[in-house]
């Protein structure tokens, strides 16, 4: 279902918009009991909940889902993940805090919890051009103004697709240091054996050619030779600083999840509140 802000205002009015829509998605294929297995199932005690015939496990709409135990209505739950998968930029706990009339701790454990359903499936493996770089980010404090200065810094590498007409999906994680032992688990995440991988002349990824034959070296140049790369790096930056003030190394992973979740779906914008919610009630542990 793809929905554009009118529409979306259309569709869910109420809770019980929102619990008929989420049963949907959940029970979309077969229902199956969590305790038995059984697949006949008839009305719970909650509005849209399912019985199971045989052995009586009622279970509710949004049990096992990102939505369990929801501090607010399912309405607000559902207007913050559309603004947060669909505005360009998302929206930081206090800009929700505020829009919501929400406590920002309660606004900001449920983005935590709509950013690990934005986690890449990593089934799509990167098979073209590829380049690759890291990069540091500084200590920024959402709620604090300007930056601190005690020099904390989070390395991250990260790949972006090369396309003839442009550029494609991109991925990026945090890495304890710039070296081929740390390179590794991300490449073999997120880029093909095939693909024509470019990097600059760092002796860290010299051990990766083994295995990725087509990886080739070239002197940076600044950026030059890297444009659309460093951009792309300098739009994530720039995203931390005027939305997210502060990301602390344990958080900021998610924070890199939910800037590529929306970049590289950034083509089906009409369809990622949808996509973002099936996560949020599939994917959700």
């Amino acid at each position: 279902m793809g929905l554009n802000s009118i529409e979306f205002h259309r569709r869910f009015q109420s809770d019980e918009d929102c619990l008929e829509y989420l049963s949907e998605l959940k029970w979309s294929d077969i229902y199956s009991c969590r305790k038995c297995g059984c697949d006949r199932y008839c009305k719970g005690r909650t509005q849209f909940s399912r019985r199971c015939i045989k052995c009586g496990y009622d279970e509710s709409v949004t049990a096992y889902t990102a939505f369990e135990k929801c501090k607010f209505s399912l309405l607000v739950a559902f207007h913050i993940v559309f603004k947060i998968s669909t505005k360009v930029k998302g929206m930081s706990s206090r800009e929700l805090s505020n829009e919501f009339d929400l406590r920002q701790k309660t606004c900001w454990s449920f983005k935590r919890k709509i950013q690990q359903c934005m986690t890449s499936s990593r089934k799509h493996k990167i098979v073209g051009k590829v380049h690759i770089d890291e990069f540091y980010i500084g200590q920024y404090e959402e709620n604090k103004v300007g930056r601190t200065t005690d020099g904390k810094k989070k390395l991250v590498i990260v790949a972006l697709e090369i396309l003839d007409d442009g550029v494609g999906r991109a991925y990026a994680r945090i890495i304890e240091n710039a070296s081929s032992k740390e390179f590794r688990p991300f490449f073999e995440d997120y880029i093909s054996n095939e693909a024509q991988i470019v990097t600059d002349e760092w002796r860290g990824y010299l051990p990766l050619k083994k295995d990725y034959p087509l990886l080739t070296q070239l002197p940076s140049k600044k950026g030059s030779n890297f444009k659309e790369l460093h951009l792309h790096i300098m739009n994530i930056q720039g995203w931390l600083r005027g939305i997210h003030h502060h990301c602390s190394k344990e958080h900021l992973q998610g924070y890199l999840d939910e800037f590529h979740f929306r970049y590289n779906r950034r083509a089906y914008m009409g369809t990622i509140f949808n996509v973002t919610l099936n996560k949020m009630v599939k994917n959700s542990k």
